[in-house]
Parts: structure tokens; sequence; C-alpha cells
């Protein structure tokens, strides 16, 4: 199948690897697999598609904390490991 350029599509899909930390191609190939298992064949449908798998993903980051907080959150020390050493 060739290439969709149309540029409003790219858009979507560009920003919603961008919120997904995933590259163009993945997240044109999330739309695609959401688009087939819909019946959805035209640009115009998938656009829409696209732009709904948007809107979910940034509902669900809205809910999440960013990534330095969840980071911060693993690098803490338990209180059973704190002294805890590895020998060489």
């Amino acid at each position: 199948m060739p290439a969709i350029e149309d540029h409003s599509y790219l858009k979507i899909c560009a920003q919603i690897a961008s919120r997904l930390s995933i590259s163009l191609a993945s997240a044109r190939r999330k739309v695609e697999i959401i688009a087939s298992q819909s019946g959805v064949r035209d640009l115009e449908s998938r656009t829409e598609l696209a732009e709904k798998l948007l809107k979910k993903v940034l509902s669900e980051e809205k809910g999440k904390s960013n990534s330095a907080d969840q980071l911060d959150k693993l690098l803490e020390a338990l209180a059973s490991e704190e002294n805890f050493m590895t020998e060489d």
C-alpha cells in the first residue's frame, strides 16, 4: 500500500508519535490497524480515527505523572535495601 501523503493526517500521526514516544511509522501503523479493524478505507475517516486516537492519548496523559516523577519513584531506595551493597 502506498504511503498516504496528506499533511493533516501526517501531522496528527506525528502528534500521536510524540505523545507516545514512538516513531511516526509506528503511530501511522496504529491508526492503520484501527482503520482496518473498523473497515475504514477513505482518508477522511482515517483522519477522524487518528484524531480520536490523539484525544484518547491526551486524556490518558493528563491522569499520569510525567516521566521525571516516575524515574524519581523508581530510583528511591526501599527501607530494606538502603544499605545493600554488591561485591565486585
